[in-house]
């Protein structure tokens, strides 16, 4: 999730909700861990619901600039979603294998880019830390 100096930002916009939001929403509530627009697509073709993909990346996308769920690009370079279990600002270190996401804090992060930011002259700072690596379930041996 983007943030400046460690809170994010939330514009807070009106957006009207309608049934595909809500569908969007409650699917995005059911799920653990990141998810593309197409795979999300595909979960709620199958349950039955009508939202086009269109309006998937629409609403997907709405969503997250108001900083209701957490946008990340995966090993493909693609945006994949995630309804954020926390709601202040936060980094993630995700598996590249499995796909699986750890919310976590990073205080010397917030620092570090708030220091440079400063000593450079920058106001209204944003910034993304995503640490890639292997779970202990996808490295044990045989996996």
């Amino acid at each position: 999730m983007s943030a400046g100096a460690g809170q994010p930002t939330r514009k807070g916009s009106e957006q009207r909700v309608t049934r595909q939001r809500r569908a969007v929403s409650a699917t995005l509530d059911e799920l653990d861990d990141f998810v593309s627009t197409q795979e999300l697509y595909r979960t709620m073709h199958e349950r039955g619901e009508s939202v086009s993909l269109a309006t998937a990346y629409r609403i997907l996308q709405s969503m997250a600039d108001d900083g209701l769920v957490d946008v990340l690009r995966n090993g493909e370079g693609e945006a994949v979603y995630r309804r954020c279990a926390v709601e202040h600002h936060h980094h993630h270190l995700l598996c590249r294998k499995c796909g699986r996401a750890v919310e976590i804090e990073a205080p010397a992060v917030e620092q570090w880019a708030a220091r440079i930011a400063r000593e450079h002259g920058y106001t209204e700072v944003a910034h993304t830390v995503e640490i890639y690596g292997l779970c202990p379930e996808c490295s044990a041996p045989g996996a």
